[in-house]
């Protein structure tokens, strides 16, 4: 089962940026580990500071073979209707992802313009967050998968 998880804007920064909310680890080290725990899952990633790159990589993915999506927009996720409008037209779900507890920070980040064509949401986990995605795509079947907001 083929599952991309795609981040965005300053994600390439963890391990080195704000690492009382973020974290020490770097998101690649954290991938190998995923990589292992998961290997009945085809895993890929992709991450781009650049909204446009996003969304061609969801409209090259949402239509082909791949399972499903792990989403972690940063800020986008916030404020990009496009983002939102690009998962809304998709045939992949998508499952949105924070490490951070979005409710627990400044009130423009309590709003999620993606939640509602999501399958679900998972925040403030930590990096944990992703995995707890992926055991979401691992454990259903593939008739199951989506049956959220995209159904």
């Amino acid at each position: 089962m083929k599952i991309l998880i795609l981040n965005g804007p300053n994600l390439n920064l963890l391990g080195t940026r704000e690492k009382a909310i973020y974290g020490s680890r770097s998101f690649e080290d954290y991938y190998d580990e995923l990589k292992e725990a998961f290997p009945a899952l085809e895993l890929s990633y992709f991450q781009s500071n650049t909204e446009g790159v996003l969304i061609d990589k969801l409209h090259e993915v949402g239509f082909s073979n791949y399972k499903g999506i792990v989403f972690n927009a940063g800020a986008y996720t916030h404020t990009s209707l496009a983002i939102s409008d690009a998962i809304k037209a998709i045939e992949t779900p998508v499952v949105e992802v924070h490490i951070s507890n979005v409710f627990a920070r400044d009130a423009i980040r309590h709003k999620s313009m993606m939640a509602p064509f999501c399958t679900g949401s998972i925040s403030g986990f930590g990096l944990e967050s992703y995995r707890l995605a992926l055991q979401y795509f691992e454990r259903m079947k593939p008739k199951q998968i989506g049956f959220g907001a995209k159904n």
